[in-house]
């Protein structure tokens, strides 16, 4: 695989960040999600970290290097996550239960899956035309939806959600796939404090016009200028996928000589874990990240080449 990936989280006007992204990889199949604490709800912060490692975690033990049914994969794995939370919340007594969004997206061969709980969401850009894009689970766009078939009166707040991770419920997973890509198709997974914001329209036109390193942090800034100074936390993970034999290993991430054991991972371990205070981790703690990745990468490709050499 070879693919080139950018990510930035903000905490805008609120007192803290409760959103989460990172993604995971092996040789040929890769896991990107971002999470997005539920306010209103104790430690969305938690809820949202304890999903996205769960989802690593399972990566980690199934994908050896692929993953069988990656459809099957999402679903459950964010169904584990639910089941995760609860865990949690019993564990520490708490009167509610910690809760998140969810969307999570595999890249493998040469296909994309993706599964969503909740409003946050995954847009496919291919070219200048937004190809795909999840449907919130609110009552806003279920009433958009109906709309078009029957008259709707009065409509609710966007930010009503009929579905999440930590819910009294069963939550409500959608699953998409297989989707063949294109070289040079562009997925971008978001928390509402970017759509929320910044329209389908300019969302669209900005990753299809930039690379990925541009218009992430343009989307950002401008989701941020037009909350103002209440603005809701804005996460943006985006991936460029890159088939092209002259793949320029420099701009980005090239699996092909990983081994099949090696797995590599930019979320956390653990809540809490590491110096970086979760409301500051942005992009230098990202690129941190991302080198030791890079780096052990290529102890791995030295050591191979050696072996072979010897062989």
């Amino acid at each position: 695989m070879r693919f080139s990936v950018y990510q930035v989280s903000r905490k805008g006007g609120r007192e803290k960040n409760e959103d989460r992204m990172g993604y995971c990889y092996t040789r040929d199949s890769g896991l990107f999600a971002l999470a997005d604490g539920m306010g209103g709800h104790p430690e969305g912060e938690v809820a949202s970290q304890i999903a996205l490692q769960t989802l690593a975690a399972l990566f980690q033990r199934d994908a050896k290097p692929v993953l069988k049914d990656p459809m099957r994969f999402l679903h459950d794995a964010i169904i584990a996550g639910h089941h995760q939370l609860i865990r949690y919340a019993t564990e520490k007594a708490l009167i509610d239960t910690p809760r998140t969004t969810i969307v999570a997206c595999v890249l493998q061969g040469n296909s994309a899956y993706w599964a969503h709980c909740g409003d946050s969401r995954l847009y496919l850009v291919r070219g200048d035309k937004l190809i795909a894009r999840t449907r919130d689970h609110s009552y806003s766009e279920l009433q958009e939806t109906l709309a078009q078939v029957v008259p709707i009166g009065e409509r609710f707040n966007r930010n009503v959600l009929f579905t999440c991770l930590g819910s009294p419920g069963k939550p409500v997973v959608d699953t998409v796939g297989p989707l063949i890509l294109q070289e040079n198709d562009r997925l971008l997974l978001c928390s509402d404090g970017l759509w929320g914001s910044v329209s389908d329209e300019v969302i669209t036109q900005q990753v299809a016009a930039n690379p990925i390193s541009n218009s992430v942090p343009e989307l950002v800034e401008q989701a941020l200028r037009n909350g103002g100074p209440k603005s809701d936390n804005v996460t943006v993970l985006a991936v460029e996928w890159e088939a092209a034999e002259d793949f320029d290993s420099a701009k980005g991430i090239s699996t092909q000589s990983l081994g099949e054991e090696v797995f590599a991972s930019t979320i956390q371990a653990s809540v809490g874990s590491g110096s970086a205070e979760p409301d500051e981790l942005d992009e230098a703690e990202i690129e941190r990240s991302i080198r030791e990745i890079n780096e052990a990468i290529q102890r791995s490709s030295s050591k191979n080449a050696g072996q072979k050499k010897q062989s």
